[in-house]
């Protein structure tokens, strides 16, 4: 547990950083807070250190010996710095490197890791100047907890509002876990969806914007890991870092898949991988709406083919060895664990990571998402959240598996994967 420093601004949303504060407290933190001048014309500085037992810091140059270095100090004792609610003027003097109160200076001088919580109108989170902003930091390095969606303080209705206390506080907690910890292992991540083309214009495709994927990518290269990410059609970039392998159809997929399989400590499929696909492949010209000349004609006869179940292939190729570590996801809209067992033991894999996709909060193309965690043991069911903190879960989990599957080959040499022992060879097991 470490020092965490609060960093509130002038926001509407600064009342709830109050409930930030006291859940990490609540998670076995000592919190500082950190108030700008803005913020103390929306809650008091008496709040926040009735509630840290601590002094408020508003003042860079406060009077004292040293004063003016505190921050300095500060910097290296903090174990993260998070800044709730971040109005769109912070996130503009952080991207830009301007450092004119004890907050901006702050952030310049820590390398603690640093999380972001935005909190403004919904036309100024959209505007290009903040979201470019917020894509600097991103590029830094730079953790973003995103706004969530409904009535805002201005009287609109759009996305804007600061993030409920207790996701900020599950992404301060994924952050702070520790770094390194998958130093020296080999994790292959595959992310988005696939493209199935028809023809030079259309093509058959699912929702996922890949978010999931490359926030699993992202904390697995936070920690350490030497991650190959094979990314479908997304407009999100992956985080620096990753090797990254883009790709458009369910056939490239498995190709990237498995020909680096062999070489992996885990693969967590999070891809929406397409089930089918053209029979044929993609027709050489648009499909005309008239294919027979019949104006009155409005009925098109396609035939589909299944594509490579990756994550069944995968399953059969390792049989009965440990390495690597297998995780799949599951997109369902009922019966969620149910179906996510029989996927586990059908595919034969270490985990399966199911949801519903019918919720509005969760699922494909929004910021946060709930999951239950099926394996071997049961299943164990993880609230709506941030995905980076959902990441932060899954990737437990496969620490503690690789740890299993570590001392399991210990005790019976022989039972990793051979590198030469490429994926495909047994389809017939």
């Amino acid at each position: 547990m470490g020092l965490i420093a609060l960093g509130v601004t002038g926001g509407i949303g600064a009342y709830k950083a109050v409930e930030i504060a006291r859940g990490l407290q609540q998670g076995g933190h000592d919190v500082v807070a950190i108030m700008t001048a803005s913020a103390h014309k929306f809650v008091g500085r008496v709040t926040f250190e009735a509630i840290t037992q601590r002094r408020v810091i508003t003042d860079q140059f406060a009077p004292g010996a040293n004063a003016d270095i505190e921050h300095i100090a500060l910097a290296s004792d903090i174990a993260a710095l998070v800044v709730a609610p971040a109005t769109a003027n912070i996130i503009g003097k952080l991207a830009l490197g301007i450092a004119d109160d004890f907050l901006t200076t702050l952030y310049l001088a820590t390398r603690a890791p640093v999380l972001v919580a935005p909190a403004m109108n919904t036309n100024m989170f959209s505007h290009e100047a903040v979201a470019q902003n917020l894509s600097t930091l991103r590029d830094r390095g730079v953790h973003i907890v995103g706004p969530g969606e409904g009535y805002l303080a201005c009287g609109w209705i759009g996305k804007g509002r600061l993030a409920e206390p207790a996701d900020v506080v599950a992404a301060t907690e994924a952050i702070l876990r520790t770094v390194g910890s998958l130093a020296g292992q080999r994790l292959l991540v595959t992310a988005g969806p696939t493209y199935e083309d028809l023809d030079p214009v259309r093509y058959l495709g699912n929702r996922s914007s890949g978010r999931m994927g490359l926030a699993v990518a992202a904390e697995a290269v936070r920690r350490g890991a030497h991650v190959v990410l094979v990314l479908g059609p997304s407009a999100l970039e992956p985080t620096p870092g990753a090797e990254v392998i883009r790709v458009r159809s369910a056939a490239q997929m498995h190709d990237a898949v498995m020909t680096r399989a062999a070489e992996m400590d885990a693969v967590v499929m999070a891809a929406a991988v397409a089930d089918y696909t053209r029979s044929g492949g993609s027709e050489p010209q648009k499909i005309s709406k008239r294919a027979d000349g019949d104006d009155d004609d409005r009925a098109l006869t396609m035939t589909l083919t299944r594509t490579a179940d990756i994550l069944a292939e995968l399953g059969r190729w390792r049989a009965d060895r440990v390495r690597p570590w297998l995780v799949g996801f599951a997109a369902e809209t009922q019966d969620v664990v149910e179906r996510a067992t029989a996927k586990l033991t059908r595919k034969r894999v270490d985990l399966v990571v199911a949801n519903d996709v019918s919720r509005s909060d969760a699922g494909f193309a929004v910021e946060t998402n709930a999951a239950v965690l099926v394996d071997a043991a049961g299943a164990t069911e993880l609230p709506l959240q941030q995905k980076s903190a959902l990441a932060g879960a899954i990737l437990d989990r496969v620490e503690a598996g690789l740890s299993q599957a570590t001392a399991t080959a210990h005790a019976t040499p022989g039972d990793m994967a051979d590198p030469a022992d490429k994926p495909g060879q047994h389809e017939s097991s």
